[in-house]
């Protein structure tokens, strides 16, 4: 049995965590962690309290899971991972510096986390695809819809679907050299000469779209998720193998 504590269990998101941790006979919600106090509405019910701190010296979980917000994560990071638990993270927004400090940080303290910038399954099945397609058509752009209440942009998910595509593809110019924006960011952000654009509307929940443009010739690779539900059998995956890692693994396909 893992026990497991989800930090964020207010929200969209750690309310579906808890609800999938509860129905799992192989892990038990020992706590959870909100902005604010509150009940999880589960078996007899779960309290919510708002020190993360106090609620992992208390309820002495396994794992933590972390849907919060990209301005407080690294802030919570540094206060379990010291405390010996492992971790597994869906908030993004990290830079570099963060994943390399977060990675130290946990082994020093012999534990491990899970950053993954998206837990669908099929995303990480079209980030397997899109690299596959970047090795025979190496002109690509990629378009990420999300509601809009996400805080940062580009999305996680397009950020590391830039970076898989670019370790299989040699960065260069996409259109036209002479070409000028009228608009100020109207062509998107420039990743190794990939475009990445982001939408943010009332309707999406996670959407991304890559699209590679060959001669004669498109192709487009897409996931579009229903709702949150399929972002559950990944985290349930993260909480079950994170236990058995060390430092940072950074995206759902490393364990799987």
């Amino acid at each position: 049995m893992i026990r497991v504590l989800v930090n964020g269990a207010l929200g969209r998101m750690g309310s579906e965590v808890c609800k999938k941790v509860y129905s799992e006979a192989d892990l038990e919600l020992v706590g959870a962690v909100d902005i604010k106090e509150g009940t999880v509405h589960l078996g007899d019910g779960v309290k919510v309290t708002t020190d993360l701190v106090a609620a992992i010296e208390a309820a002495k979980p396994d794992v933590v899971v972390d849907f919060t917000r990209p301005d407080v994560v690294m802030g919570n990071l540094r206060k379990m991972l010291p405390l010996g638990v492992h971790a597994v993270v869906g908030t993004t927004g990290f830079s570099d510096a963060d994943l390399k400090e977060v990675d130290e940080l946990a082994r020093k303290h012999n534990t491990s986390l899970l950053i993954a910038p998206n837990f669908a399954l099929g995303a990480v099945v079209m980030m397997k695809l899109a690299c596959e397609a970047a090795k025979y058509f190496p002109h690509v752009e990629i378009i990420e819809k999300h509601h809009d209440n996400k805080l940062d942009a580009p999305s996680g998910t397009a950020i590391i679907t830039a970076q898989k595509i670019a370790e299989v593809r040699k960065a260069m110019h996409q259109g036209n050299p002479d070409e000028k924006e009228t608009m100020a960011g109207v062509r998107g952000a420039d990743y190794e000469g990939m475009k990445i654009h982001s939408v943010r509307l009332p309707g999406y929940v996670a959407s991304q779209e890559v699209i590679f443009g060959g001669q004669g010739e498109t192709l487009k690779i897409s996931t579009d998720p229903i709702n949150r539900e399929c972002y559950m059998p990944g985290v349930a995956l993260g909480c079950r193998k994170i236990v058995d890692q060390v430092g940072l693994v950074y995206g759902l396909d490393k364990l799987l």
